[in-house]
């Protein structure tokens, strides 16, 4: 914690000032960027997931159909919540979820239950994976994705 000391000018009379010190209290949270860019090492630290954070269970889908499930994960990589998920998910989607089985499906399907941040992190190479992603083929594809070597421009597909 830092302080510092401000001299605030107050006038005492009409033409005379006076000044007093006043310490005022300043963190270094409350200097930080409120909204760091995505990239940047601030961003990557303050989007980390707790490893002991109770995660949600997502829902069991026991009877659903492949296409119903293919539909649902075009949908799913479209609205993630972040402009950088989102790109990045659904041009994914587009590309690959026609070729993939139904076990890589079901892979990409609990790998949509991460975090955004996490999977955009781990896809552009910013934040090691956690051991159930690190050596899976899926997040290899996405990484080839994510770089983009043809250097595509990317825009949100149609639905």
């Amino acid at each position: 914690m830092t302080t510092s000391i401000f001299r605030i000018a107050s006038l005492s009379t009409r033409n005379s000032f006076s000044s007093s010190r006043c310490f005022i209290s300043i963190t270094a949270r409350r200097l930080a960027d409120p909204w760091p860019l995505p990239g940047s090492p601030e961003h990557i630290a303050s989007t980390e997931t707790p490893s002991d954070e109770a995660r949600i269970k997502p829902l069991e889908r026991p009877n659903e159909t492949l296409e119903t499930l293919r539909a649902r994960l075009v949908y799913q990589s479209r609205k993630r919540g972040t402009l950088e998920s989102d790109l990045l998910l659904a041009t994914f989607a587009r590309d690959n979820l026609k070729i993939m089985s139904e076990d890589e499906l079901k892979q990409y399907d609990k790998l949509l239950d991460e975090s955004d941040w996490d999977i955009y992190y781990w896809a552009t190479g910013k934040r090691a994976p956690p051991e159930r992603w690190a050596k899976t083929t899926l997040l290899e594809k996405l990484r080839v994705h994510a770089r983009n070597e043809g250097k595509v421009v990317r825009r949100m597909p149609s639905l």
